[in-house]
């Protein structure tokens, strides 16, 4: 499942590993040259994150970290709380929620989190699939409610599809699964399917409580409501101050895994602008940097670094096809044919030292071995946008705004946060579509109304796109399958092949068969535009390890919550 992410701004902190220099030490340097990297590149260039050794540190300390939005809904798993700060947030206090069965290596590579899945085993005989997970017998919610078979057979149920009452983001490869029954007990979970389901961590990759059991708790039950009770990580929920929008935690008793070194850490709902702030008085740890505007704000901070890397972000041209007048395929075309991407970049990226050629995929980083360019209009410009339009049945109206059957080709674009860099990059693409023959306004929104309206879909072109995961089955499904994706877009003959790809056992040839269904339907249906990946620029008070741009281990740069930490003096 894919975060919302809003583009830009410091609403989304995260930590990382260790391998690239960090810079600064307060000095103003100005930002080190960085690029994106092409596939058979050294990833190590995009991770950053002072890793040391736990033991090293020293024990206990405060962290304290921004995010963008804090709530209302808490509910990861559903259409109105899938946001990357919720993920964040939930990270280290419900790791059987967000990780589950599975660790991801900075590579992407998934292996078993013993914390909850000792082992996972597969099978295909006679083209059946049974999966055998044997779940650690110590795994447990804080309400002492076992993680076990029920745990597995309820994230199913809940998350399978069937039941159109229950709000969920995708149902991935759970509509695939044919049973949930118990093994030799309840700790051994027999998993059976409909078809082969690859990869294997498209399973269970986040557990759903027991508990969480009707459309309404699911959909509802969540709203201003955390539930400590129905989770399991390193720290626990100490304190939610929905009135001061923050969130404090503590090492949690109840915790059988790996101790965190740290004895508090806090999440503060921050804009931009006031996340500067916040940084530069010493009130939190880390602050993202990925705009000019923050960065020289930020830059000679005292007491700091700088950690760069990677951003794994795909995005900029988010379209509700669903709202009027994007309703119709030809403005979404004329769009996507109007925008000059590298002018966007470098309105984004200026002052920042960093290259990337235009992306062309919603579903996989340019450095991927699977990766391809989707993107799909050649020739662009003002121009061709208004003969996209003018083909289509459009013509200029006497403020020479394109019109059809008295409709003005007429929308707004909502942009979120107070970074000025954000405003400026929603000016440019503003002013593009206007020289394309549309009329374009800006609707200017706080970093904490992205979550309510992406869950919503208050929007009709948005500046925003989602978190970039290692493998594109899942991203497949959730962005192009018609009867899942949020603009119902797509066909009958595209959705079978979505469905026949997660049988492919082979990465290669399946991640091969989800670029061609993404290039087909972008060709088609021109719902997300891709303008950017960009960098992850963190400014870190110095000391602090274990955390910066980590790719796949952690899109909220902690790689490892309980290894998070202050360096001895």
């Amino acid at each position: 499942m894919k975060n919302l992410t809003k583009i830009g701004g410091v609403a989304a902190v995260v930590a990382a590993l260790a391998l690239t220099a960090c810079g600064g030490g307060g000095k103003a340097t100005g930002p080190e040259s960085g690029k994106g990297q092409e596939a058979g590149s050294d990833l190590s260039k995009l991770v950053s994150i002072n890793a040391k050794d736990a033991k090293d540190l020293e024990p206990g300390g405060t962290v304290t970290l921004p995010l963008g939005s804090i709530g209302p809904d808490f509910n990861s798993f559903s259409t109105n709380g899938n946001s990357g700060d919720n993920t964040a947030l939930h990270r280290p206090i419900d790791e059987a929620g967000t990780w589950g069965c599975w660790n991801f290596d900075f590579d992407g590579t998934a292996t078993p989190n013993k914390d909850f899945c000792e082992d996972v085993k597969s099978e295909v005989k006679d083209g059946k699939q049974t999966i055998t997970i044997k779940v650690n017998d110590k795994a447990s919610y804080n309400d002492g409610t076992p993680i076990d078979v029920k745990t597995f057979e309820n994230t199913w149920q809940m998350l399978r599809g069937t039941n159109k009452d229950i709000d969920i983001v995708s149902s991935g490869a759970y509509e695939f699964v044919d049973s949930v029954k118990a093994g030799a007990n309840d700790k051994e979970v027999i998993v059976t399917t409909t078809q082969p389901v690859y990869p294997l961590d498209s399973l269970f990759t986040g557990f759903v409580h027991p508990k969480v059991n009707t459309p309404e708790i699911f959909n509802n039950g969540f709203t201003g409501e955390m539930h400590p009770e129905w989770m399991a990580g390193p720290f626990k929920l100490d304190q939610y101050d929905s009135a001061a929008k923050t969130v404090t935690l503590a090492p949690n008793d109840k915790w059988w895994g790996a101790k965190p070194v740290l004895n508090k850490v806090v999440f503060r709902q921050l804009e931009s602008s006031a996340a500067i702030a916040a940084f530069k008085n010493g009130e939190i740890d880390a602050v993202s940097a990925n705009s000019v505007t923050p960065y020289k704000q930020l830059e000679g901070t005292k007491n700091s670094e700088v950690r760069r890397g990677q951003r794994l972000f795909a995005g900029g041209l988010n379209l509700n096809a669903q709202k009027a007048p994007l309703t119709d395929v030809a403005i979404r075309k004329a769009i996507f044919t109007a925008v000059d991407r590298e002018a966007l970049r470098k309105v984004r990226f200026n002052g920042l030292n960093w290259d990337e050629p235009s992306p062309g995929s919603m579903m996989l980083m340019p450095f991927s071995k699977y990766y391809q360019d989707n993107y799909p209009v050649k020739e662009t410009g003002a121009d061709a946008a208004k003969k996209v339009l003018t083909d289509a049945g459009y013509k200029p109206n006497a403020a020479g705004i394109m019109e059809k059957d008295g409709v003005p080709a007429a929308f707004k674009i909502s942009n979120f946060g107070d970074d000025p860099t954000g405003l400026a990059f929603a000016q440019t693409l503003q002013k593009q579509l206007q020289d394309g023959g549309m009329d374009v306004g800006i609707d200017q929104r706080a970093s904490a109304d992205f979550g309510k309206a992406m869950g919503s879909r208050d929007y009709v072109l948005s500046v925003s796109g989602y978190g970039v995961g290692p493998d594109a089955t899942d991203a497949v499904k959730q962005f192009y399958d018609s009867t899942t994706n949020e603009n119902k877009l797509g066909d009958a003959e595209l959705d079978a092949e979505i469905k026949k790809l997660s049988t492919i056992a082979d990465n290669a040839e399946r991640n091969k068969a989800a670029m061609e269904v993404e290039k087909k339907h972008m060709a088609k249906y021109f719902s997300m535009g891709v303008v950017m990946n960009g960098p992850q620029i963190s400014f870190v008070h110095t000391g602090l390890a274990n955390f910066g741009p980590s790719l796949f281990k952690s899109a909220s740069q902690v790689p490892d919550w309980t290894t998070l930490g202050w360096e001895k003096k």
